[in-house]
């Protein structure tokens, strides 16, 4: 048992190398494995391109392929079963030849949800489920919420003063985080798909919301303006990135931007995130201000809060932060001056 672990964790570190280039698809790695000596190793790179189970089976080795059939294939996620952007994984598994395949967890991608073990187990191949599951679920935590729960992914995060105010009373934009903690948001910002402001961050910032201190690509931007205040000179409005905002009053499109009309007698956030869902956007980053994140704590939208506290910043009678009383963090770490908090549902 303990080599079979020790080969899935082979597995999800080879996973992880795809991140941010195989969104909307899920990071997998796959390991090949002949008599406890590694032959054969891949992962899904990129999206539309080859899977990690091809990838690993490609990589053998001239000399060693003769050895395929008596291999065990490890892989971080059940291969696919369907034809989307490749063939099968499925099928390459059973005309490989190979008698064994260990995985650490099912797809829950309707296309899939069991039927690649099915196949599987119909041509007579021994599967073994379940094996490190817990981190295989954590390194795919956006793709599962959104098939799973049929929801974006949804991590809340501010940054606030020691005393616990994003912003002067004037609620007027003030330097709270550092400049090396600025650097890892952008890394956050350049891990999700999307990212979120109300207007009245908008207003107040007018930030670019995009990926600016790290190599990344951008989210998407995402504006909740009901009443469409934010004005186009707003940096929103750049073209920098796709931007859609979500108001009661137009609908259209523009030179990258996009506005989504929105019923006033529904449930703004429902309407959004049944967009974003439709869109195919695994993750959002909600960045504030205080009231949107206030009204997605309330609904119970949120997989993850990153809250960051100045150790040395003093807003007096400052706007305040968001409040999450009665929680703890589930993991807490110092950056400099920051104080950086995380908590889970």
């Amino acid at each position: 048992m303990e080599r079979q672990n020790q080969y899935m964790k082979r597995c999800l570190q080879l996973a992880a190398l795809g991140a941010g280039k195989v969104a909307p698809n899920p990071m997998v790695g796959a390991v090949l494995v002949y008599q406890d000596r590694i032959i054969g190793e891949g992962y899904h790179e990129a999206y539309g391109k080859a899977h990690a189970e091809v990838n690993c089976l490609a990589s053998v080795k001239e000399e060693n392929r003769l050895y395929i059939p008596d291999s065990t294939l490890y892989v971080s996620l059940e291969p696919c079963a369907h034809y989307g952007k490749t063939p099968p994984c499925a099928d390459l598994i059973i005309k490989s030849g190979i008698r064994k395949v260990v995985i650490a967890i099912r797809d829950p991608f309707d296309a899939v949800d069991g039927k690649g073990i099915e196949i599987l187990q119909a041509a007579g191949i021994e599967v073994v489920l379940g094996i490190e599951q817990e981190a295989a679920r954590e390194i795919n935590k956006r793709f599962l919420q959104f098939h799973e729960n049929h929801r974006p992914y949804i991590i809340l995060k501010w940054a606030e003063s020691i005393n616990g105010a994003i912003a002067t009373n004037e609620k007027k934009p003030a330097a709270i985080s550092t400049a090396q903690t600025n650097r890892l948001v952008h890394q956050w910002r350049a891990e999700e798909a999307a990212i979120l402001v109300g207007a009245t961050t908008a207003l107040i910032d007018d930030p670019a919301l995009t990926v600016r201190w790290v190599a990344g690509k951008n989210p998407v931007r995402l504006l909740i303006d009901p009443e469409l205040k934010v004005p186009r000179t707003n940096r929103l409005f750049s073209g920098e990135a796709p931007t859609i905002i979500y108001n009661y009053h137009l609908s259209g499109q523009e030179q990258g931007v996009e506005w989504v009309q929105l019923d006033r007698q529904a449930a703004l956030l429902d309407q959004l995130l049944r967009d974003v869902y439709q869109r195919k956007l695994l993750s959002i980053l909600v960045e504030g201000g205080t009231q949107t994140i206030q009204e997605f704590l309330a609904a119970g939208y949120w997989n993850e809060i990153r809250r960051i506290q100045s150790r040395s910043v003093v807003l007096e009678g400052g706007y305040p932060a968001p409040e999450i009383k009665g929680r703890m963090p589930v993991n807490s770490y110092q950056l400099g001056a920051d104080e950086l908090l995380f908590y889970r549902p």
